[in-house]
């Protein structure tokens, strides 16, 4: 009689374990962690920039050689530079690439004067506005990304107007406004304060292609070379 209790018991305490195992287990699951996005520099991008521009120009004279003058000149005058951008940058790795182009108002410009045995003449340039479209290359560290940039550049930056009075008292006159074209090639850092917002520091130079005029027995020869320092402010599409 004994062994039949003890057979009973022992039978139901391993009926009872194995019905424990099959019931679903009551601790909790562990939280499910959602990566961090990691940010990206990858997007379009739109902006505006200010700053200060300086002309380098390099000015010739020259008048036909019988009248023995032959006279050159230059300016170095600066002023406000200002205007907006628009661009797309694409990163590989730690690698950026990129394109932009921009609008300015550039304030730069000079005067030269001067005479010689009774003749007078001058040149006047008056900056006006230039822009560029500009391929951008750099490495970025996280949010901050140090980039070069070059590419073509145009604009009325530079105009020349001139005029000499011969010893008869006659005056020829002559300028150019027309909108000429180069290159630029420059560099700057950018950060990213938040996802969307990045502000830069850009610094450029810009070379427009010679204007000559040639009226009567003057010449006048126009290089539009000037230097750019500016910040600018972006606005970048996209969550990351």
């Amino acid at each position: 009689m004994k062994k039949i209790l003890l057979s009973s018991v022992a039978f139901l305490g391993l009926t009872a374990g194995a019905m424990a195992a099959d019931l679903p287990s009551r601790v909790a699951p562990l939280p499910v962690i959602a990566p961090v996005p990691v940010f990206t520099w990858t997007g379009f991008y739109v902006g505006v920039n200010a700053g200060y521009g300086w002309s380098t120009n390099d000015s010739g004279y020259y008048v036909d050689p019988t009248t023995d003058l032959i006279v050159r000149g230059g300016s170095d005058e600066g002023g406000f530079v200002g205007g907006a951008q628009v661009g797309y940058n694409y990163q590989i790795g730690n690698f950026v690439l990129g394109v932009e182009t921009d609008i300015q108002y550039a304030d730069i410009g000079g005067r030269d004067r001067g005479a010689f045995d009774g003749i007078a003449f001058r040149d006047s340039s008056d900056g006006n506005w230039f822009g560029t479209v500009r391929a951008r290359a750099g490495v970025a560290f996280d949010r901050a990304l140090i980039y070069v940039t070059g590419g073509l550049a145009y604009g009325d930056v530079a105009r020349g107007n001139s005029f000499y009075v011969d010893a008869d008292g006659d005056f020829i006159y002559g300028s150019s406004d027309d909108v000429n074209t180069g290159w630029t090639l420059g560099g700057g850092v950018e950060y990213a304060f938040t996802n969307n917002l990045t502000a830069k520091v850009e610094g450029l130079y810009v070379n427009l292609d010679t204007s000559n005029d040639d009226f009567g027995f003057y010449a006048d020869r126009n290089n539009a070379e000037f230097g750019v320092v500016r910040a600018g402010l972006n606005f970048k599409f996209g969550t990351y």
